[in-house]
């Protein structure tokens, strides 16, 4: 699918999901600026609040999405430590405990703006100390039940994915969950890259899809295809290049 393809079906839902979206503060009606709150969100904090794999979950990552601030506040008041990353991943990952919110400031410390009066900003060596993580959760511009999902173009869930791979702190088992309105969800085929991380579980106010997933989740970075433009902007992949080796731009599969 060409790029030009997936802007126009991105363009489709967004016209849908503005009758049920709340605008950003920031960015208005903007979606291709951010993944917008909807109606119906608190609804999907309880349905993911229901699945084992929350309830088991000892360490959570919850994109910076408008969408999951209800889930942000769930997490804390279920004494759920999560990491975070900041607008367009340009510092460090935050890592929120939430001993560190104090009684009724849970509303606040689950806003992107308040989460950095609570949260810690955490390098990737900082970061590999606490562990696994055990579930990430992520709002899409549009979603297939086929697990396939398309954001705002950006690919930075792609690139969070690929970094807790890089690090050893998720696997193939690691659970995803996309967030969506249901007229975010359809039931068109999409194609796929092997970069392109494929969700377990679509949670809408209606419903609770698991995935029957036919696809590996990607397995790290590769360096080749990674855009020199992510690479400069996006600190903690200049981490990683050191943390591993890498000597960016890579050439060849030999060049690291």
């Amino acid at each position: 699918m060409s790029r030009e393809e997936k802007a126009a079906y991105r363009l489709d839902v967004w016209e849908r999901l503005r009758r049920y979206a709340r605008p950003d503060s920031r960015f208005h009606w903007d979606f291709s600026k951010f993944i917008p709150d909807f109606k119906g969100s608190e609804r999907c904090a309880e349905r993911i609040r229901r699945l084992p794999t929350y309830r088991r979950a000892r360490l959570l990552f919850i994109t910076p999405d408008n969408c999951l601030e209800h889930l942000r506040e769930k997490c804390i008041r279920d004494r759920k430590p999560f990491l975070m990353t900041p607008y367009a991943i340009q510092r460090d990952f935050l890592y929120l405990d939430p001993k560190a919110v104090p009684r009724g400031m849970e509303a606040l410390a689950s806003t992107l703006d308040g989460i950095e009066r609570f949260a810690k900003p955490m390098s990737l060596r900082r970061m590999m100390r606490l562990g696994r993580v055990d579930m990430l959760i992520t709002g899409v511009s549009i979603v297939n039940t086929r697990g396939v999902r398309y954001g705002k173009g950006t690919g930075f869930f792609d690139i969070e994915w690929a970094i807790f791979r890089e690090l050893g702190m998720v696997d193939d088992e690691t659970p995803i969950v996309a967030v969506a309105h249901d007229c975010q969800v359809v039931e068109l085929e999409f194609p796929y890259a092997s970069h392109d991380t494929i969700v377990d579980y679509i949670i809408t106010p209606r419903r609770t899809i698991k995935v029957e997933r036919t696809a590996k989740k990607p397995a790290g970075i590769d360096w080749r295809i990674l855009p020199r433009e992510l690479f400069e902007s996006i600190p903690p992949l200049q981490e990683l290049a050191e943390i591993k080796g890498v000597k960016y731009p890579v050439s060849s599969l030999g060049d690291t």
